[in-house]
């Protein structure tokens, strides 16, 4: 039946184009995420809505894996022209520093405030983007970060002193990290599995859905459920290519972002609960940290967030103030 689903799909996809003289265009969303990570089931989902929906226009080819580049290059290949969307998560708050205000720890509770931002935020957000020529198509997630390590279970920040733990290029995580202790140090993506396996670092951060995904639990002691950063991600492109699209495009992308983060919303809260296990059947030493003890240490990174970023201040009150809201 799928199949039968497939042949007709591409079938009709075919007559339109043949029927409009013009062959469909192809396009191109690279991202990092590996086979089975929540970023290629993101870009996937985006890339059926699209090729469904624009038909004979448009033909939406994803390369994971870090294929097209690291996070940084594929930002750039935007702008080049060289790749038409990419899934962006922490890298954004190198791009500007509004987006840093979700590497500020715990200040995301759950996936419900996360949308009450989105509405009270999405221009400022956008705004920042566009200022340095990006488009946001629309929200997805990376999901909660957790520590992985092969030196010692987490339970407060003094057990990271000194830890050489990988983070992303995100300068906000690596001021987080040293202000627990730790010896924090960015790296792409692609170079972490061999980094833990050889012992160049001690651990790294991230979500159960890349731990797995990269098989870091296959390299990995320990691991400590601290849920310190939940990180958002962004299905981008290039304002100028953004800009060029006939309005029925812009309005078939939009729709196909927003179908994207519903599926992958509810795709990650499954896959919490399935790869914790997987995880544990590794023979990975999983505990809960103490998160009172996170947030309490996390004072300084607040402060020098609010002091330093213009209008810092007011976005960490207003995330803050959506938090509980009905």
């Amino acid at each position: 039946m799928k199949l039968r689903t497939a042949i007709s799909t591409a079938f009709v996809a075919y007559l339109a184009a043949m029927s409009s003289g013009v062959a469909a265009e192809t396009m191109r969303f690279g991202h990092v995420g590996g086979p089975g990570s929540l970023y290629e089931e993101t870009a996937k989902t985006f890339a059926a809505c699209i090729n469904e929906t624009l038909a004979g226009e448009i033909e939406l080819q994803t390369f994971g894996a870090s294929q097209l580049g690291q996070d940084k290059e594929l930002l750039q290949k935007l702008k080049l022209n060289q790749v038409d969307f990419t899934l962006s998560g922490s890298v954004m708050s190198s791009v500007d520093e509004t987006f840093g205000i979700f590497e500020m720890p715990y200040i995301i509770r759950d996936r419900d405030h996360m949308r009450r931002v989105q509405g009270a935020l999405w221009d400022t957000f956008q705004g920042a983007a566009n200022t340095h020529g990006y488009q946001l198509i629309s929200l997805a997630e990376n999901g909660f970060r957790h520590i992985t390590n092969n030196v010692r279970p987490i339970n407060v920040p003094a057990d990271l002193a000194d830890l050489k733990l990988r983070t992303p290029n995100g300068v906000w995580r690596v001021k987080m990290f040293q202000s627990y202790g730790a010896n924090p140090s960015p790296m792409a993506f692609a170079d972490v599995f061999t980094a833990l396996k050889t012992g160049t670092m001690d651990g790294q951060e991230n979500p159960f859905v890349m731990i797995t995904s990269a098989k870091f639990h296959e390299v990995q002691k320990y691991l400590s459920i601290t849920g310190h950063v939940y990180a958002p991600a962004f299905i981008v492109m290039s304002k100028p290519r953004y800009d060029a699209m006939p309005d029925s495009q812009k309005s078939a992308v939009s729709d196909c972002g927003s179908k994207a983060q519903d599926f992958t919303y509810a795709r990650a809260a499954e896959l919490e609960v399935e790869l914790l296990d997987t995880i544990k059947a590794a023979g990975v030493e999983v505990n809960e940290a103490d998160k009172a003890a996170f947030v309490e240490a996390s004072g300084a990174v607040y402060d020098e967030f609010a002091q330093t970023v213009l209008g810092g201040a007011e976005m960490i009150e207003t995330v803050m103030g959506l938090a509980a809201a009905e």
